[in-house]
C-alpha cells in the first residue's frame, strides 16, 4: 500500500494582512506547517490555526523562519549556530504554547524558505535545529527537503524525520528546488502537478528542471498554502490519490 502525508504551509496571514486560504485548506490535509511569527503569522493567526486543525483532526508542526516578515522569510541572513538555534527554540515554543493550550501536541518542526533552502548542504545549520528540537521534545519529527543534509543530521542525532516532496515546486539534477526567479521554478499546472505528485509516490522518481530523470523518496507531500493555486492542487491530489490507491495519512 502507498501512503504519504499530505501538508501545507498554514497561519501566514498576520494583522490586517491575509495570505493563503487556510480554511479553504485545512479539510484535506493532514498536516499543517503553521507559521511561527517572524517570517509570517501573528498570535491570533497562530491560535485560530492550530484550533482549526484540531477540529479537522490535522496533526500540527512549527514551521519557524528567519526574522524576516518584510520578505516573508526568503532571503537568506548570515546567522551564527547560536543565533539559528535559539532563533529555532524561540518560534517553535510560540507554537508549542499554542497547540499546548488547545490540548495538542507538535507533531514535527518544518523550516521555512531561506533557511529551509539553506538546510540543502549547510552541517552547521542544520545541527542547529536538531539540538534546538531535542533539547525541547526529542518525539518531535524534523521535516527535511528530500535529499537535503537536514535530514542526515537529524538521523544522526536520533530524532525522528520525514522526508518532504513538492507538489508546486520544480527541482533541479540534485532535487535541490528551483529559485523561484528562475522561469519553471513553480509548477502551475495542476494535471502535470498531479501526475508529478502520483509518480514521485509510487514510483519514487521526478523529472527534473533539466529533463533528467532523478531518483526521489517522499514520506510528506508539500503544497504551498500561499500559492493562488494552493486550494485547487490540494482538491486534485486528494481525489487523484484516492483513485489511485494512495493512503493519505501524517504521523501521529
Amino acid at each position: 500500500m502507498y501512503t504519504i502525508d499530505l501538508n501545507s504551509d498554514m497561519g501566514e496571514s498576520f494583522g490586517a494582512y491575509r495570505i493563503g486560504n487556510d480554511e479553504g485548506i485545512i479539510p484535506y490535509i493532514t498536516s499543517a506547517n503553521i507559521a511561527c511569527g517572524w517570517h509570517a503569522g501573528d498570535p491570533m493567526v497562530m491560535d485560530r490555526v492550530v484550533k482549526a486543525a484540531k477540529a479537522a483532526g490535522v496533526a500540527v508542526g512549527a514551521h519557524p523562519g528567519y526574522p524576516d516578515l518584510m520578505g516573508f522569510g526568503r532571503r537568506k541572513m548570515v546567522l551564527s549556530p547560536a543565533e539559528v538555534k535559539n532563533y529555532m527554540k524561540y518560534q517553535i515554543g510560540a507554537l508549542w504554547a499554542f497547540a499546548h493550550s488547545s490540548g495538542m501536541r507538535l507533531q514535527h518542526v518544518a523550516p521555512h524558505g531561506a533557511l529551509g533552502n539553506l538546510c540543502q548542504y549547510d552541517r552547521e545549520t542544520s545541527r542547529a535545529i536538531c539540538e534546538a528540537v531535542a533539547e525541547i521534545d526529542p518525539e518531535i519529527m524534523i521535516f527535511y527537503c528530500a535529499g537535503a543534509v537536514l535530514g542526515e543530521e537529524a538521523k544522526a542525532m536520533g530524532l525522528k524525520t520525514a522526508s518532504e516532496i513538492f507538489a508546486d515546486r520544480a527541482v533541479m539534477d540534485d532535487l535541490n528546488l528551483v529559485p523561484r526567479k528562475q522561469p519553471g521554478a513553480m509548477i502551475e499546472n495542476e494535471e502535470l502537478a498531479v501526475e508529478r505528485c502520483i509518480r514521485m509516490v509510487k514510483e519514487h522518481r521526478v523529472t527534473s528542471i533539466t529533463g533528467k530523470e532523478v531518483d526521489i523518496d517522499g514520506d510528506t507531500l508539500c503544497v504551498h498554502g500561499d500559492g493562488p493555486k494552493a486550494l485547487a492542487f490540494v482538491e486534485r491530489i486528494r481525489k487523484a490519490f484516492q483513485e489511485e490507491g494512495i493512503q493519505i495519512r501524517n504521523f501521529l
